[in-house]
C-alpha cells in the first residue's frame, strides 16, 4: 500500500469529543480516492459509485499528522476498485479501513464509460522521453 497523501489535525477537524470527525476523514479518503481515479484513468470525469463497508479502528488529535494509503484492487470496464487504509503517523496506529472505493469513469455525456485500462500505470511511464 502506498500512502501519498498525509494531513495534519486541526481544531476545525474534530468531533464534540476533540477527536477527529469521521466526516472531515471521510471527505478527505473521497478527494484522494477521485484524484488516484483520475490520474490511472486518465480522465477528469470520475465520481465516487460505492464506499464498502467503514471500520474505524482509533482516532487521532488536533496536532496528529494521519496518512492515506490507497492500492488498485480491481479494474472493471469503466470502474476501478480501490483499497484504503488511513494511519495515525504519530502513534502508527490504523484508524480507518475502507476494503472497497469503486470510482466510475464518465464519458463526456456523463455516463459510464469503458477506460480501457487493465493494471496500474505510473506517470513517469507516460511520460515522453527526456521529460522525467
Amino acid at each position: 500500500m502506498n500512502f501519498h497523501t498525509r494531513k495534519w489535525v486541526k481544531p476545525e477537524d474534530l468531533n464534540p469529543n476533540g477527536t477527529l470527525f469521521g466526516g472531515r476523514l471521510l471527505q478527505w479518503i473521497d478527494e484522494e480516492a477521485a484524484l488516484y481515479a483520475i490520474i490511472q484513468l486518465e480522465n477528469q470525469k470520475v465520481v465516487t459509485k460505492f464506499v464498502s463497508e467503514i471500520n474505524f479502528n482509533s482516532s487521532a488529535k488536533t496536532g496528529d499528522i494521519i496518512e492515506i494509503g490507497l492500492e488498485p484492487v480491481k479494474f472493471g470496464k469503466s470502474s476501478l476498485t480501490l483499497r484504503c487504509e488511513v494511519r495515525n503517523k504519530m502513534t502508527w496506529k490504523n484508524i480507518i479501513t475502507i476494503e472497497r472505493i469503486v470510482m466510475v469513469n464518465l464519458g463526456p455525456d456523463g455516463k459510464p464509460a469503458a477506460h480501457g485500462k487493465t493494471q496500474l500505470e505510473y506517470v513517469k511511464d507516460r511520460m515522453p522521453d527526456g521529460l522525467d
